[in-house]
């Protein structure tokens, strides 16, 4: 008995240590920090302050995803590409040996190289949005519906700064997924990716999302544009270009990127959002090619080292380093060492914000600049330009006619007269710019801006490069033969 009792003593004891010391710490902790909540006059629990806005809110109950799942993955859709194979594999020729004592090789094609990615259905007649790089210098794109359907897909049109492609295939009544707004979406929330990882289709996985307006440096475009989410559901190859949705089932992003060390999933994924998606896709559609806004800046990233060495005073914004001649900043009255810190009434926490919003605007729109300048807020105005300059909308035809000429890609006969792999002709020449550089007939491209040219596409996208940058590097630099194997170099000045 004695026993039972020292026991419950030491019971007591223990119980009343610790309501003691919970109490010290919550005292300790101060009145603001804490707060008490009462139900029907009885305080039933103390909550921290940066919880009280969601004290009224109702409890969440057991997340479910299969609305969302059942939503999206009939409007989710594998897409299939060929590819010419670029590379030729060659086989020793027994005769050629026997008869002249060394080893001979005769030239062989190599087969239609195939892969897969994924695209999401954003009509019922018919259009698809992908990636670029799922479709990119694809021969033929196949396209196959969740219900086993396949069609032929017709490339609508491409933009590589954004990694967004369109398709068109010939059907009607399609499943969609409604389009949602990435702009609402909060850090903590919950995401679907769907897709077709590894030939698997119609796989779902979830996550959060880990980040937004995210900037990993993965395009390889001039312009590009690079905000992407960040999430933690499981992305890997195959899923690039297929759907990120809201527990809603309301598209959100275009899966696009993982990074891993090894081309697997390893705990990171990120997706084209809406908001840049919807701007894409419209202008595809409209004209036919992305307008593409310009305000005519560029920017640099604000750490505490360049906090230090500028004065400033603020560790948010976007700094601009140079301001292009007589673009659309430098007519605002934007100068150099200003802090770009709101577009219209969204704030401007990184260049990857500007960027983002000046992307979803058209040449000759009109934004107000909110800019810090030592110390001081300023208000301006600018009206955005086109690639050129100016402020019209381009035509799609604008960029390839400016060199004045028709291509043809290479025959088998003139490559193996020349030892050559690929190459662009020029077929004819009319007044442009390459005869205004002496580029002459029949020239063969080899590279453009030191980028191999196999085919009018690689022109194309190298030329649309080149026209964006700034008027000092508005250059094509082509490398390439004559007829007779003379190499040739021009300059041809875009501006």
């Amino acid at each position: 008995m004695k026993q039972f009792i020292k026991y419950l003593f030491l019971i007591i004891v223990v119980a009343a240590v610790s309501v003691g010391t919970t109490w010290f710490f919550l005292q300790k902790a101060g009145p603001e920090l804490v707060m008490t909540k009462v139900v029907n006059g009885d305080t039933v629990s103390a909550v921290p302050v940066q919880y009280q806005r969601f004290a009224s809110l109702p409890r969440a109950g057991e997340t479910d995803f299969t609305n969302a799942a059942e939503l999206s993955v009939n409007a989710v859709v594998h897409v299939k590409t060929t590819y010419k194979s670029q590379a030729r594999s060659y086989m020793s020729d027994p005769f050629f040996e026997f008869f002249f004592g060394r080893p001979g090789q005769q030239q062989r094609e190599m087969p239609a190289q195939q892969a897969s990615g994924s695209g999401v259905i954003i009509s019922p007649d018919g259009y698809i949005v992908t990636n670029n790089h799922v479709i990119d210098k694809a021969q033929q794109i196949q396209v196959v519906l969740n219900d086993k359907r396949e069609y032929e897909a017709t490339l609508v049109g491409t933009d590589p700064n954004t990694d967004i492609a369109l398709l068109k295939i010939e059907a009607q009544d399609l499943p969609v997924i409604l389009m949602g707004n990435s702009d609402d979406l909060r850090v903590g929330e919950w995401v679907l990716a769907v897709g077709n990882p590894f030939n698997l289709t119609s796989t779902v996985t979830a996550g959060i999302v880990s980040a937004k307006a995210r900037n990993i440096n993965i395009l390889n475009a001039d312009m590009k544009i690079e905000s992407f989410i960040q999430t933690d559901a499981a992305v890997n190859p195959g899923n690039s270009g297929g759907a990120l949705v809201n527990t809603r089932g309301e598209l959100v992003g275009i899966n696009t990127a993982i990074a891993s060390q090894t081309g697997s999933y390893t705990g990171y994924s990120f997706a084209v959002p809406t908001s840049i998606v919807q701007k894409v896709v419209s202008d595809i559609k409209q004209y036919g090619i992305v307008q593409r806004a310009i305000l005519g800046v560029q920017m640099q990233e604000i750490t505490p080292e360049l906090k230090k060495e500028k004065g400033l005073t603020t560790l948010q914004g976007a700094y601009v380093a140079r301001v292009v001649d007589d673009g659309a900043a430098a007519k605002a009255g934007v100068k150099e060492g200003d802090v770009i810190t709101q577009i219209d009434t969204t704030p401007i926490k990184t260049g990857t914000d500007l960027q983002e919003q000046i992307g979803r605007h058209r040449p000759g729109d009109t934004v107000t600049l909110t800019i810090l300048r030592k110390g001081n807020l300023l208000t301006l105005t600018a009206e955005l330009t086109n690639r050129q300059g100016g402020t019209s909308l381009l035509e799609k035809q604008n960029e390839s006619a400016v060199l004045g000429a028709q291509f043809e890609e290479l025959n088998d006969k003139l490559k193996k007269s020349l030892g050559i792999e690929y190459g662009l002709q020029v077929k004819s020449l009319k007044s442009g710019k390459l005869k205004s550089a002496g580029v002459p007939q029949d020239f063969i491209i080899l590279k453009a801006n030191n980028r191999v040219i196999r085919s009018e596409e690689d022109l194309n996208e190298v030329l649309e490069n080149a026209m964006s940058a700034p008027e000092r590097d508005k250059v094509l630099f082509l490398t390439g033969c004559t007829p007779q194997g003379r190499v040739q170099y021009y300059a041809v000045d875009l501006n």
